[in-house]
């Protein structure tokens, strides 16, 4: 360890960083940013979250619905129809995240061709693949 670094051990980055590691896993889960994303658009029902997101079970749409809103990021409306009718809407702060997955999902189109040329040029240089 270099003299600017004593004091930092594992367990300080690790106690320092697992709120936001927390945080992090849980927003870009594999099912929580299509479901941020298809809500982005309004208010959308359960039926149509589940219609939009490929491959997503009924049971794993459930799941991330409630801890997508216990996190404060959709905000849940039962209207009193019969059947009663579900709508799932961002809050603020989800559009925040929105907003922010548009930047990251705009970076990586504008870098992937350079990312697969270095990806490629390592495996060559490696010897890999």
């Amino acid at each position: 360890m270099s003299q600017g670094n004593t004091g930092v051990t594992s367990q300080v980055v690790n106690a320092e960083a697992c709120p936001v590691r927390e945080v992090i896993d849980r927003v870009v889960g594999k099912w929580s940013v299509p479901i941020i994303i298809a809500a982005a658009r309004g208010p959308i029902r359960f039926t149509e979250l589940e219609r939009a997101i490929e491959g997503i079970s009924r049971r794993m749409l459930t799941l991330t619905l409630r801890n997508l809103e216990r996190d404060g990021l959709l905000k849940r409306t039962v209207h009193p129809t019969v059947p009663p009718k579900v709508e799932y809407e961002l809050t603020s702060v989800a559009r925040e995240l929105h907003d922010t997955l548009l930047s990251l999902t705009g970076w990586a189109e504008r870098h992937r061709v350079t990312i697969a040329e270095s990806r490629a040029a390592y495996d060559e240089e490696r010897g890999i693949g």
